[in-house]
């Protein structure tokens, strides 16, 4: 007998190549499973919600793993894998969850964040956290780019391939809420699924805009068109934090 387990992660990303597994063994996937067998001795698979580039953070993702049953209950195995687990990947929850529950298939949306510094000295604590842009910036420029993302619309234009050409390149932006404290500007993209570099394309379109590189018409044309053009510039992944993933 098994049982399903839904654990909910926050890390650092900055020093990891990312969530999926890879041959180096340095990613979250990778020190999640090992933790596993060192607890368990069994080899067993963690279903990410999601893949995080390498440089990107999560407030909260989401994987499932099943596990043979009656070993541990779900706050053993929490304390159990954190007590293993680098300082900078930490298992926040830990639930069972009925054997249909998938951590990627059964979501319904996530919301990601973007941090931005505007201001000529960043500090010393939010490097690797922040995209630092020194020279002044529009912000107002900016959140009114930001609201022409919300809405259904191919990004094809804001999507990198994987390898093979993505099929269905239609995404759903619910919401894009903008917030200001000083000289951070962060901004929440929240949609019922994202393209690989997605959002961070949109970024860089933004500030490419804010910085009158780009015009608000080349941004609203770039949307529905189904087309991708080679000129594009994708924010650092390391002003990106995965926010939450909704069920």
């Amino acid at each position: 007998m098994s049982q399903r387990l839904k654990l909910v992660i926050a890390y650092d990303g900055t020093l990891f190549a990312g969530w999926q597994s890879q041959s180096h063994r340095n990613t979250i996937q990778d020190h999640l499973e090992r933790a596993f067998k060192r607890i368990s001795g069994d080899s067993t698979r963690v279903h990410g919600a999601g893949r995080t580039d390498a440089g990107v953070h999560a407030l909260a993702q989401c994987a499932h793993v099943e596990i043979s049953s009656g070993k541990l209950t779900p706050q053993r195995w929490t304390a159990a894998l954190n007590a293993l687990l680098p300082p900078t990947i930490r298992v926040l929850r830990c639930q069972r969850v009925s054997d249909d529950f998938h951590a990627r298939f059964s979501a319904k949306g996530k919301v990601y964040r973007y941090r931005i510094w505007s201001a000529t000295v960043l500090p010393p604590l939010e490097y690797g956290r922040a995209w630092h842009i020194s020279n002044p910036i529009d912000l107002s420029v900016i959140k009114s780019a930001a609201t022409r993302f919300a809405g259904t619309h191919d990004f094809a234009e804001f999507a990198v391939n994987r390898g093979s050409q993505e099929k269905d390149t239609v995404r759903t932006i619910r919401s894009v809420i903008m917030r200001r404290r000083g000289p951070c500007l962060s901004i929440d993209f929240d949609g019922d699924g994202f393209l690989y570099k997605m959002v961070r394309l949109m970024v860089g379109s933004l500030v490419q805009r804010a910085t009158g590189q780009l015009t608000i018409h080349d941004t609203a044309q770039k949307l529905g068109r189904g087309q991708i053009h080679q000129r594009r510039f994708a924010a650092p992944a390391h002003g990106l934090f995965l926010v939450r993933v909704r069920y």
